[in-house]
C-alpha cells in the first residue's frame, strides 16, 4: 500500500482527493490548517496540522515516509495582497518541492490551474500547443506559473507532474456554484458582456475528474514532467451553465438573458479587485470578467489518455 500526503486536504479539493485515494487503497495522510471539511473528516485519512506560512510545520510533516506528495493547498482568490500569494503559491511549492526530492518522494504532484494559459479565446488547444501567459496580472495563475517553471528547472522530469483544472465543481462545492447562485439570485437578469454574448465556453472540470487525473499524474510514467488540463469533455457555454443552475436550484426562477458593452462593467470590476481582501467585495472581479468574457475551450486528450491508463472512465457530474 503506497503511503500518499494530500495538502490541502481540509478544503473542497483537497477532501475529495482524500476520499477518493482512501477508496483506492492508498493510505493517505491529509494537511489541514484550521477547520476541515466532513467529507475528509469522514474519509479515513490520517490528519496533520501545516500552514503554508510556517515552513517548520511543513518540514515536520516528513517525519515519516511518503511515496508521492500531492500539493493541492493554496491561497485560491480572485483578490488580495501580493505578498501573501508569493508565500503561499511559490514559496511554499518550492520548499515542499524540495522537502519532497530530500525525503525521496517517488513524484510531486502539483495542483496547478488552466489559467497559467491566460484567459482569451481558445479554440481546442492542446497542451503542446499552449504556452504560459507571462503577461497575465492576477496574482493566483502569476505564481501559479512561478511553481510550474521552478519544478521544470528544478526537478527531474520524472519526479514531477503538474495538474491544470478548468472550472471545478461537484461534490459539495464551496467556490463557484455558490458564487454564480448568490448572482442569480439577486438578479432579475443573467448578464453577459461583450461579443460572446453568453455563447462562450464554460469550461467545468468535475472535482471527480479532477481527482482520476491527479491518481494518473501521480503514478503513470508518461505523466513525468508534464501538466495535464483537466475540462469535462461536454461543451457547455456560459448561458448553458446558468440554465442548468437555474433549473437545479431555482426552479421558480425564469430566466432572461441581457448583453450590456464590456466597458460598462470594467469600472466597478476594477474597484472590487482593487478595495478587495481575499474575499471580492462584490462580482464581478477583473479577474472574473476576463474569465466570463472568454471561450476557454481546451482539448482535453491528455486528461483522457491518462483516464484510460489507469482504467478508468470520465466522470459524468451534474451540476
Amino acid at each position: 500500500m503506497a503511503d500518499i500526503l494530500i495538502t490541502g486536504a481540509g478544503g473542497y479539493i483537497g477532501s475529495n482527493a482524500a476520499e477518493y485515494f482512501v477508496k483506492e487503497g492508498f493510505s493517505v495522510t491529509g494537511t489541514i490548517r484550521n477547520n476541515a471539511a466532513e467529507r475528509f473528516l469522514k474519509s479515513g485519512a490520517k490528519i496533520r496540522k501545516a500552514d503554508l506560512y510556517d515552513f517548520s510545520s511543513l518540514d515536520a510533516l516528513f517525519d515519516q515516509k511518503y511515496d508521492y506528495v500531492i500539493h493541492i493547498a493554496a491561497l485560491a482568490s480572485d483578490t488580495g495582497r501580493e505578498e501573501k500569494f508569493r508565500i503561499a503559491n511559490f514559496e511554499a511549492v518550492k520548499h515542499l518541492a524540495q522537502l519532497s526530492m530530500k525525503h525521496a518522494v517517488k513524484r510531486f504532484v502539483y495542483l496547478s490551474t488552466a489559467d497559467v494559459y491566460g484567459l482569451r479565446d481558445f479554440h481546442g488547444e492542446s497542451e503542446d500547443q499552449l504556452t504560459f501567459d507571462r503577461s497575465v496580472r492576477n496574482f493566483y495563475p502569476k505564481y501559479k506559473i512561478k511553481s510550474e517553471e521552478f519544478l521544470q528547472s528544478t526537478l527531474p522530469p520524472e519526479r514531477f507532474s503538474c495538474v491544470r483544472p478548468c472550472v471545478v465543481y461537484g461534490n459539495g462545492d464551496t467556490t463557484i456554484t455558490p458564487r454564480a447562485i448568490a448572482f442569480l439570485k439577486s438578479s432579475p437578469f443573467v448578464i453577459h458582456f461583450g461579443k460572446w454574448r453568453g455563447k462562450n465556453r464554460w469550461p467545468l472540470a468535475h472535482v471527480e475528474n479532477v481527482c482520476r487525473t491527479l491518481h494518473g499524474a501521480m503514478i503513470l510514467s508518461q505523466a513525468g514532467g508534464k501538466g495535464v488540463t483537466v475540462l469535462d469533455s461536454p461543451f457547455t457555454t456560459l448561458s448553458d451553465y446558468y440554465r442548468e443552475l437555474s433549473q437545479k436550484y431555482l426552479p421558480e426562477k425564469k430566466i432572461r438573458e441581457l448583453t450590456l458593452p464590456l466597458w460598462l462593467i470594467w469600472g466597478p470590476a476594477w474597484i472590487s479587485s482593487t478595495f478587495s481582501g481575499e474575499k471580492p467585495l462584490f462580482d464581478p472581479t477583473l479577474y472574473a470578467l476576463d474569465t466570463i468574457t472568454s471561450n476557454l475551450d481546451f482539448s482535453n486528450a491528455r486528461m483522457l489518455e491518462y483516464l484510460k491508463a489507469i482504467q478508468k472512465e470520465e466522470y459524468k457530474g451534474s451540476l
